[in-house]
């Protein structure tokens, strides 16, 4: 699709464009969920016949592709500021916020390769921040695939904990008596240790300071990997 020009060399000008009908899809996706897009319904938010759509976008997932593409362009990923630590902190949050803003993102872009020049954008920024590490391009990729699956799977941890409606303090108060028999029990004698000493999930921003200490965990385990300089 990217090699594709937007409109013909030849006849009338398109009464819309493709950043416009990736918009129109990304607002039924935020609003509606991922499964309430269709041509028909993307057609209806922009006030036109579906038949008219296809003269922009051939298939679905060429419509997904650009839904992709325009939220990974709703912002210009970080400058990287030669800190090769703090440079990836920088990109992890700042994607982590982005697929925040739409629930269905992380599961359709996890699904399909972002070829698009907003995707694009961003992987080479990704790159640039590992680059002359000493890693080999197959290590380089190595390093931003797992930083970015994780930034993924955290945030597809806190959508479905918000679309599940679940409150944390009411399950937690809710096991009670579960977790009195846990412990008598002395089955699981670490993890019950854990459970009484751990703080991270009582935390009202717990899953902010999950993934910062996630994250942390993640880059130490890059830098152990690196060579020696």
């Amino acid at each position: 699709m990217w090699n594709r020009p937007e409109r013909a060399a030849r006849g009338p000008r398109p009464a819309h464009s493709r950043d416009e009908i990736a918009a129109a899809a990304v607002r039924v996706a935020d609003a509606e969920g991922i499964d309430a897009v269709s041509m028909r319904r993307v057609a209806a938010e922009l006030g036109t016949g579906t038949t008219s759509l296809y003269r922009y976008v051939s298939r679905k997932d060429d419509l997904l592709d650009l839904m992709v593409d325009a939220v990974m362009r709703e912002e210009d990923p970080p400058e990287p500021g030669g800190d090769w630590r703090a440079d990836l902190r920088v990109l992890a949050g700042r994607t982590r916020a982005l697929l925040l803003r739409h629930p269905w993102f992380s599961a359709v872009a996890a699904a399909r390769p972002g070829l698009g020049p907003g995707s694009l954008r961003w992987l080479e920024a990704w790159l640039r921040a590992v680059d002359g590490l000493g890693l080999d391009p197959d290590g380089m990729l190595a390093a931003v695939g797992t930083l970015r699956i994780f930034v993924q799977g955290a945030v597809l941890g806190e959508h479905a904990e918000r679309a599940g409606g679940y409150d944390n303090d009411a399950w937690l108060a809710a096991q009670g008596s579960y977790g009195d028999r846990i412990i008598a029990e002395g089955a699981y004698p670490t993890l019950v240790r854990i459970m009484v000493e751990a703080r991270t999930p009582h935390r009202a921003d717990r899953h902010d300071t999950a993934f910062t200490l996630g994250l942390e965990r993640v880059l130490d385990g890059l830098a152990a990997f690196l060579p020696s300089p």
